[in-house]
């Protein structure tokens, strides 16, 4: 199975992954799954780190964080490409719940573009199912 990890998993990953659901950690561990993560997740991580958040901790640097992703976790990290913007630009936004990130609402295009589930822990996303996410919920 291809899987895109929402950035809260690509986080729990590298610092707590106790934080996950048996059965994403399940999904997470089976070497038969391929990963993959935005590049808008790459820019997040690089933000989180230099906002001296808890990657810090365990990091000398923004590279060192991006190379242990691909490395050690094995995820790729897939270009946004012209169809992932448009796709982004036509996303009706779930104002309801008060949801305004645009990181969140590029990783959901992204998604939605790239035809893969999305495993994610945010409460505020299964309102894009009806535009064609496939939401894998922990």
């Amino acid at each position: 199975m291809r899987i895109m990890l929402d950035t809260c998993v690509v986080i729990d990953l590298l610092t707590d992954a106790s934080n996950m659901s048996p059965g994403a950690r399940d999904l997470l561990g089976d070497r038969g799954n391929q990963l993959f993560a935005s590049a808008e997740t790459m820019r997040e991580l690089v933000v989180h780190f230099n906002n001296k958040k808890l990657l810090n901790k365990h990091w000398k640097s923004a590279e060192d964080v991006l190379k242990t992703v691909e490395n050690e976790l094995n995820i790729e990290f897939l270009p946004i490409r012209r169809d992932v913007g448009f796709a982004y630009a036509a996303l009706r936004l779930n104002y309801g719940q008060d949801h305004r990130d645009p990181s969140d609402h590029m990783i959901i295009a992204h998604a939605i573009t790239e035809r893969l589930p999305l495993l994610s822990s945010d409460t505020k996303f299964p309102f894009y199912r009806a535009q064609g996410l496939d939401l894998i919920e922990y």
